[in-house]
């Protein structure tokens, strides 16, 4: 008999749905039968690809006596964390303190009015190494409820109390003055200086193991490499790092060579053996890595696979209307097992008789690319588990060419195999059972991905064939969705998630960042005026929904939720940036785009960057998001007009120019010559005079609101873009 996540539309809570145990959604119905029968609440907290999160649920949730202990004792909740980020930021914070790390499946204790005193994040079924099992776990607390209550509702008080102190501490207030020059370029060089010291230069990345791709941190380095030139000493060691690093994920196997895309992360510090799951978020982020790698390079290779994790997103993740699915998941049915048995990669991995009767004679030239063994490629020490016993993981062991002389090719012959084998490969794996969808759509994510799609366009769609577009039609399918699916226009509010319909929650601050960015990023992209006034509303809303008037920056959700004990505030660019992070960024942008007197964009945005001194001053590399926007706080502001018809080969030949390279950063305006142009100079008078020269797309640079002569040939915009010296 189902339970009462039966009725959610969360892929997650759903998977939940079957268990034993009595799970409650998070809401208020749960929280009055633990205020009721005075029972401690058990809040587990995940998400639907999670790999940790289906062992506990197979471990533990699906025993009956583990379920029959948490029913007995405990009001047990489930919270999807990709639904409710809000709830997962409270209790993650709460266990991090406690405990020193975090991750998923989150597990917490509450009393009946949602004060943590117990946590910790996976616990196995019975005590393992030094861990302690689950049921010992669950009997402990439930006699400590029953004979110390007092004690556990106190750690209750102190835990909130120590949390409310840390995060609601006064921050500083020096807004815009001059120490922002000085102590935002000390946090400029010692984070560059931290990842520098950090680099791992055999394997590319930072640290050892584990890997992840943290974008934030690679934005950061490109960044870097604009503000001092990528010739520069600093500039250049800031594009070798992140380019070795982005080079070593192509390479190992948390890339999906056979279908595209990037796994999560890599167990080992070679980026061989990863967690399989693909979340939409990380693809949307390193994609648009891999356009700043080619930007700053002028190595096309960077783009094909930034165009390699575009198809797959476009193959795999995409629902028919235009919006993205959020993930798919590291576990699937093992091929051929009868019994019903699921393990992580088991749609991934090969073994090499596999390989030798999809492709014959042409395995050959896979198998000494990839490693491939008869016995498998992953050593015990990889594999403690012993998941992949006898299997084998696709990941480039050398240079294509080196492997091509290996087996008597030409490089070029070597690719054109090795390509083909893929794409036979492909097929082939496309009859293994899939890992499950998780088929909602979220904004936030949405918001990435469209930013993602927008920067392939400017990158890497040819700007002399007008008809062939895929990446910016692929963008403004998504956008069309977020605002017929997502957005209530009446209240101006968006929703968080979409599946079969719009969920009942509405948006957190990163779901505004995150479209905010991408809707600024689409109209550069396209010049189309829907975008960037759409993005001035959304900003209004965010600006009244979260907000903190007090002390700047912005609370990870609105005012007025009882059900959280706190609002937080993100300070940290992880997996995803912080929504202030990203929020800094967009103000500015929008400041250089509709920036009118007293529209307070840029106010907002140093408020936003001052009340985060505390930790970006003192722990620089956690917030690399956060001070590329100093940069551009710091930066003069910079604009480049493109008058003319934006459809014209004229008008993109010239974009594609200003996107042939890093450098500094420029507000990109069409000046349309009609009603578009006639909006924008409300905002921005002296656009309003900008027209096409000599009947051609013409150009005008303007620098601390100083225009340069226009220019209307890419030859002599590529002149006039040339650092200086």
């Amino acid at each position: 008999m189902s339970n009462a996540l039966a009725a959610e539309k969360s892929p997650y809570l759903r998977q939940h749905a079957d268990n034993p145990v009595d799970w409650l959604p998070w809401g208020e119905a749960a929280f009055a039968r633990a205020r009721t029968e005075q029972k401690p609440i058990f809040l587990s907290i995940g998400y639907s690809t999670c790999h940790w999160c289906h062992v506990m649920a197979h471990e533990s949730f699906e025993d009956a006596d583990i379920a029959a202990l948490l029913n007995a004792h405990f009001v047990s909740i489930k919270v999807d964390r990709e639904e409710r980020p809000d709830v997962d930021r409270v209790y993650m914070s709460y266990v991090q303190a406690m405990t020193g790390h975090g991750g998923w499946p989150l597990s917490a204790w509450l009393t009946p009015d949602l004060k943590p005193f117990f946590g910790g994040t996976y616990f196995p079924p019975e005590d393992r190494h030094g861990r302690p099992g689950f049921p010992a776990l669950l009997r402990a607390i439930a006699k400590g409820w029953e004979t110390e209550r007092e004690k556990l509702v106190a750690e209750g008080e102190r835990a909130l109390g120590a949390l409310r102190d840390y995060h609601e501490k006064p921050r500083a207030q020096d807004v815009g003055g001059p120490d922002l020059v000085v102590s935002g370029g000390e946090a400029f060089e010692r984070c560059f200086q931290y990842f520098n010291e950090a680099f791992d230069a055999a394997h590319g990345g930072f640290g050892g193991a584990p890997k992840f791709p943290r974008a934030a941190g690679l934005n950061f380095l490109f960044r870097a490499a604009a503000v001092q030139g990528p010739a520069s000493e600093a500039g250049a060691e800031a594009v070798r790092m992140a380019a070795a690093t982005l080079r070593a994920m192509a390479q190992g196997g948390i890339h999906d060579h056979v279908g595209g895309g990037f796994h999560r992360y890599a167990v080992d510090e070679q980026w061989f053996v990863p967690h399989f799951e693909k979340m939409l978020y990380d693809q949307a982020q390193i994609a648009v890595n891999f356009l700043e790698a080619q930007q700053a390079t002028g190595i096309p290779t960077y783009g094909w696979l930034a165009r390699d994790i575009l198809d797959y997103v476009a193959r795999d993740l995409t629902h028919p209307a235009g919006g993205f699915y959020t993930a798919e998941d590291a576990d699937s049915a093992v091929p051929g097992d009868m019994g019903g048995g699921h393990a992580e990669g088991a749609f991934y991995v090969w073994t090499q008789a596999e390989l030798a009767e999809a492709l014959g004679a042409d395995a050959a030239l896979l198998v000494a690319h990839y490693g491939v063994q008869a016995g498998g490629n992953v050593t015990g020490a990889q594999d403690p588990q012993g998941e992949f016993r006898g299997k084998n993981i696709l990941a480039a062991r050398a240079p294509l060419a080196a492997t091509a002389a290996k087996v008597g090719l030409t490089p070029e012959a070597a690719e054109t195999k090795l390509q083909a084998a893929l794409v036979r490969l492909r097929t082939v794996r496309s009859r293994r059972p899939r890992p499950q969808l998780d088929n909602k759509i979220l904004a936030a994510n949405n918001g990435l991905m469209i930013s993602a799609c927008a920067k392939a366009h400017q990158v890497l769609e040819n700007p002399v064939r007008p008809a062939v577009a895929p990446y910016l039609q692929t963008a403004v399918r998504a956008a069309e969705f977020l605002r017929r699916e997502l957005y209530d226009e009446a209240r101006g509010v968006l929703g968080r998630a979409w599946l079969d319909g719009r969920g009942a929650t509405e948006g957190f601050a990163e779901d505004y960042a995150c479209v905010v960015q991408g809707l600024l990023d689409l109209y550069e992209a396209g010049f189309d005026l829907r975008w960037l006034q759409w993005a001035e509303r959304l900003q209004a809303t965010m600006d009244r929904e979260f907000w903190d008037e007090a002390q700047g920056g912005y609370f990870n959700s609105r005012a007025g939720d009882d059900s959280l004990v706190l609002r937080l505030k993100e300070d940290y660019d992880g997996a995803e940036p912080a929504p202030s992070s990203l929020a800094a960024l967009n103000l500015l942008r929008l400041d250089a785009l509709l920036g009118a007197a007293g529209s307070g964009y840029r106010e907002r945005a140093l408020r936003t960057i001052e009340a985060f001194r505390p930790q970006w001053s003192r722990t620089p590399q956690a917030l690399p998001q956060m001070l590329c926007a100093i940069e551009l706080a710091l930066e003069p502001p910079r604009h480049a007009v493109i008058a003319g018809d934006s459809a014209g080969e004229d008008f993109r030949a010239l974009t594609a120019v200003l996107h042939e390279r890093i450098g500094p950063r420029r507000a990109l305006l069409g000046a349309d010559g009609g009603a578009g142009q006639a909006w924008l100079a409300t905002r921005l008078p002296w656009v309003a005079d900008m027209r096409p020269v000599d009947g051609r797309a013409t150009v005008y640079l303007c620098e601390h609101h100083t225009c340069a002569a226009p220019v209307n040939s890419p030859e002599a915009l590529r002149e006039l873009l040339k650092p200086a010296g």
